[in-house]
């Protein structure tokens, strides 16, 4: 379990503020912090990875405490186990894919899931290829393993997907899912996309001023999206990806469906309990 209740000041906008964050997250929830620029969601990336300090608080992980304003204790990032992706990928330029994935391993065992990893992200024919060879998929893929070679307790995702083509974005979302299956660890995403966060979340944060508003699962957060309108754009191998607003969701269709649609389809989606799953 993860409890978080901290506070801290911040300057927005609107003037300084003083931002409280309380959240009580299960080992195996993948959680998307939503809301408008500034209203403080990386922040709470920030202070969970410790690269900046509550004023008050307590945060605690697997019943290890990482942050306790009144006993003194603030564990520094690197005895965290937070794996941490960026929009902007942050990697090493005179690294090659291998490498940038295995920095910082701390152990021998951490460095045997490397084959795991770029199997998973389809980097096995890119491990000896530099950054600058990579197209803004692989590159997010390579910053996306580098985050879980050490086996990190939480998976910290500030927009990731943001700067990314449809198709591409698309394609990591699933992976994110996949990965997220795998490894069996809490996630929180940083999104604005309504589309985005249903596919890919649990529960949901709705942070506004820097102060969680609502807590809940995407059905009950986004009722007045029950039903999502798309276009298809492609069909292919049992999948269907449409296109919502601006981002894709793929889904799985049997073989009956895939002769009944066809590209350019205007169709309705109904999100069900179960946030992760839309049918049509």
């Amino acid at each position: 379990m993860i409890d978080i209740d901290v506070r801290i000041d911040l300057n927005t906008s609107k003037g300084p503020i003083e931002a409280r964050y309380k959240l009580h997250i299960k080992m195996n929830e993948f959680i998307t912090l939503f809301g408008k620029s500034g209203a403080g969601k990386t922040t709470l990336l920030r202070l969970i990875a410790g690269l900046e300090m509550p004023k008050s608080g307590r945060l605690v992980v697997d019943d290890e405490v990482w942050f306790d304003s009144d006993k003194k204790i603030n564990l520094p990032p690197q005895k965290r186990g937070v794996g941490f992706v960026f929009q902007d990928y942050a990697l090493f330029p005179t690294m090659n894919v291998e490498k940038n994935i295995l920095y910082g391993c701390k152990t021998g065992e951490q460095k045997k899931n490397l084959p795991k990893l770029l199997a998973i992200t389809e980097l096995e024919n890119l491990a000896s290829s530099y950054p600058h060879q990579l197209s803004g998929g692989q590159k997010q893929r390579v910053a996306l393993s580098r985050a879980l070679i050490n086996e990190p307790k939480i998976l910290l995702l500030d927009e990731p997907l943001s700067a990314l083509d449809n198709e591409m974005r698309v394609k990591l979302q699933q992976e994110l899912l996949t990965i997220h299956k795998e490894f069996n660890i809490p996630a929180l995403l940083v999104s604005h996309d309504v589309a985005e966060t249903i596919k890919l979340s649990d529960r949901v944060a709705m942070i506004e001023g820097g102060v969680i508003r609502r807590y809940d699962t995407p059905v009950n957060i986004f009722p007045q999206v029950e039903s999502l309108f798309g276009e298809i754009i492609e069909i292919a191998e049992n999948k269907m990806n449409i296109l919502i607003g601006s981002s894709i969701i793929s889904m799985n269709i049997d073989d009956k469906d895939a002769l009944f649609y066809k590209t350019g389809d205007k169709i309705k989606l109904k999100i069900t309990n179960n946030s992760k799953d839309m049918c049509v």
